[in-house]
């Protein structure tokens, strides 16, 4: 999305809103790390208070893709610190939205990848392994679905249910 914002994308496109195909996450979300733009194919995780999967996850190759994780919005523990990060931004992940927590703010701040969480919380995730991969889930009042595609810049989160030509 080189220098298209996700304004400019609403703008040229309302028959893709209207039609459910492009949506707007709900404004929530807070913006960490060095890439502030970012955009690349979804892949969903669904957890709550668990950072297993998301380790999992960050330990793949990323080939630019968006792990989005429906944290059930807890605001209890972060799911997310600086050693997956890190990890992530190596593998080439393009970024990672967190319906939830992360800790670690400063380090994750110093790295080139994309992330977008509800907050910062000091305390550590339960890491039991429990959770759905590439399940359909439900964050900022969108439905998103793995293999859709997500762009993001400092004026939102747009979901595509498929790549945009811009």
């Amino acid at each position: 999305m080189a220098l298209v914002t996700t304004a400019e994308v609403c703008d040229a496109n309302p028959q893709l809103i209207v039609s459910g195909e492009l949506r707007a996450l709900q404004p929530l979300f807070q913006i960490y790390g060095r890439r502030q733009v970012f955009s690349g194919p979804v892949v969903t995780l669904k957890v709550f208070e668990d950072n297993v999967l998301i380790r999992e996850f960050l330990e793949e190759k990323g080939n630019g893709r968006v792990l989005v994780v429906d944290g059930g919005g807890s605001l209890r523990c972060a799911i997310l610190g600086g050693n997956p990060v890190v990890q992530a931004q190596n593998n080439g992940w393009a970024g990672i939205v967190v319906n939830g927590c992360i800790r670690d703010v400063d380090e994750i701040n110093g790295c080139d990848i994309g992330v977008r969480a509800l907050a910062s919380h000091p305390m550590k995730a339960n890491k039991k392994g429990i959770g759905e991969k590439h399940v359909p889930i439900t964050i900022g009042g969108t439905r998103i679905c793995d293999g859709e595609w997500l762009y993001a810049d400092t004026d939102g989160i747009l979901i595509s249910r498929a790549e945009l030509s811009v």
